[in-house]
């Protein structure tokens, strides 16, 4: 692994292509959640190489940078909430912007973990163990996104009924729960902040982390705040 990348302070501007293209990988790698999952696919070095920019990466391995990018700008996932409460409109959304994006989120977390415990094992600020909680914490939610998807959610879309209090409420346990599991997180890793000097790898690891939680909460707040009320109250 190399060590750091010194990345510009360009965070906050205009995202397009063209943008995109002139970034180095190791800028997209810490910057863009999940753009590591699409590099490892395409063996594009964002570690030890990460000082390439995008479009003299993806020449050099002969792949076409439009499409790269353009897989790469779907990863900003900036989607607001809809402002209509249907319940059909929230778990269409909710489906869509939380429960798939997880599923993609977690495995690359685990991935990257695992690399920054056995490279960094002898590093004081190693977050050993870091992927064993995120294993269980994809176990976890794995389980309970499916509760939702076959049990909870098909009850609501019809309207609802007498007995949808009591899968609300499992619910809203397990989301206690990923609360607690949200709190582990941050304080194995320091609040997301990477140490001085980490690595590529362990920066996009902490990204990622950071950006899991905030969808996580999101989710957990739209879920219990604007979905189940609407159940609660009637029945």
């Amino acid at each position: 692994m190399s060590e750091a990348i010194a990345i510009p302070s360009a965070a906050s501007a205009p995202l397009s292509a063209e943008v995109l293209k002139a970034r180095q990988l190791g800028q997209i790698a810490v910057e863009m959640p999940g753009a590591t999952a699409v590099f490892r696919r395409l063996k594009l070095d964002f570690c030890c190489g990460g000082n390439v920019p995008l479009a003299a990466a993806c020449e050099a391995k002969e792949l076409d940078v439009d499409t790269i990018s353009t897989e790469l700008l779907r990863l900003d996932r900036r989607t607001a909430a809809p402002e209509a409460d249907a319940p059909g409109v929230l778990i269409d959304h909710i489906l869509k912007r939380y429960h798939e994006v997880h599923r993609q989120q977690l495995p690359e977390l685990i991935r990257m973990a695992r690399r920054v415990e056995a490279v960094h094992r002898e590093n004081p600020d190693c977050p050993t163990g870091l992927s064993v909680v995120l294993e269980e914490m994809e176990s976890e939610l794995l389980d309970h996104m499916n509760k939702e998807e076959t049990i909870l959610f098909p009850i609501l879309r019809q309207g609802g009924s007498p007995f949808a209090g009591g899968p609300i409420a499992v619910m809203r346990m397990e989301h206690t729960s990923h609360g607690e599991q949200i709190a582990r997180l941050l304080a194995m890793t320091q609040d997301a902040t990477p140490p001085a000097g980490a690595c590529t790898t362990w920066r996009a690891l902490y990204a990622g982390i950071e950006q899991l939680v905030n969808d996580l909460m999101e989710h957990i707040h739209l879920e219990n705040n604007r979905l189940f009320v609407q159940f609660e109250a009637t029945h």
